[in-house]
């Protein structure tokens, strides 16, 4: 009986330890992470050195951000370009058999205009001017011309190098190639007009792809980089950056090819946009400044 009732005690013991051990560890805040979670936060933190590696020598002012508003995104669109014009969202996205262009609202997600291209095609930037609406392709040197509200194919024009971003400043139209030229088409013939190198205090800035052009500078998304040049159109050179570490929502899986690119203002709201490929959200942003 006197050993019976020791083993009782014992046992009472080891519980009672066990909850203050609980207890203990729920008033210190302490959570278990999981290896997802501990992933994501070994990408984030790999990002965000990774820019800083990449700024630590420039001499242009860098900006953060702060995220105003989230927007839903198709997580299967590969954003290549996005323009707001008129308070409706065109979108442009990639890869052979998916390539598209869409219009539609960004409140509602709800898209009210689409066209798919041909297989043979990779789709890449877009942007609205006038009436038309301006498409590029990735390899095939070849551009396509629409009617803004029909999305009626009404030509098509090419040009000898890749395809990859694609603005205007409202009298040519900026095309990037994933180098560190733009160059200037004009709108009417699609013949180029001028071409512009862009560089910072380091050299030439490659990798220019998306493209936006927002109160007479030229904003650039560098693939493979979570990072958004700022562009003089007169000179090419770098005037800013902002630093975007930290917007991607999945780093892990949104990681490889899935990387931020697509800038859109909407001029009436004055609002900044941005998302990425596949991404499931579009970001509504505002610059502040760097450290």
């Amino acid at each position: 009986m006197r050993c019976r009732n020791t083993g009782m005690a014992a046992g009472i013991a080891a519980v009672l330890i066990l909850a203050l051990l609980v207890l203990a560890g729920c008033g210190s805040g302490a959570q278990p992470q999981n290896p997802a979670q501990q992933a994501a936060q070994e990408e984030a933190a790999r990002e965000k050195e990774l820019n800083q590696q990449l700024l630590q020598a420039k001499d242009a002012p860098v900006y953060g951000y702060e995220v105003l508003q989230t927007y839903e995104h198709d997580s299967t669109a590969y954003t290549q370009g996005l323009v707001m014009d008129g308070g409706l969202l065109y979108e442009g996205t990639g890869l052979n058999g998916a390539s598209r262009l869409t219009k539609g609202e960004l409140e509602s997600g709800e898209v009210l205009l689409r066209v798919d291209l041909e297989s043979q095609y990779f789709g890449e930037g877009v942007t609205v001017m006038g009436d038309e609406v301006f498409q590029l392709t990735y390899k095939s040197n070849l551009g396509f011309v629409y009617d803004k509200e029909s999305f009626e194919l009404e030509k098509t024009f090419g040009y000898p190098t890749q395809g990859w971003g694609l603005t205007h400043d409202g009298d040519h139209l900026i095309m990037s190639d994933g180098s560190s030229t733009l160059h200037f088409l004009d709108p009417r013939t699609l013949q180029e007009t001028g071409s512009l190198a862009v560089k910072d205090n380091q050299g030439p800035v490659n990798n220019l792809n998306e493209l936006e052009y927002i109160d007479g500078e030229i904003y650039a998304n560098i693939w493979k980089a979570s990072l958004i040049a700022i562009i003089s159109p007169e000179t090419g050179e770098v005037t800013g950056w902002i630093d975007l570490a930290g917007l991607n929502p999945d780093p892990v899986e949104l990681a490889g090819e899935y990387v931020l690119n697509g800038i859109a203002y909407d001029l009436v709201a004055e609002r900044l946009l941005v998302t990425g490929k596949c991404w499931p959200h579009i970001y509504e942003i505002e610059l502040v400044p760097g450290p």
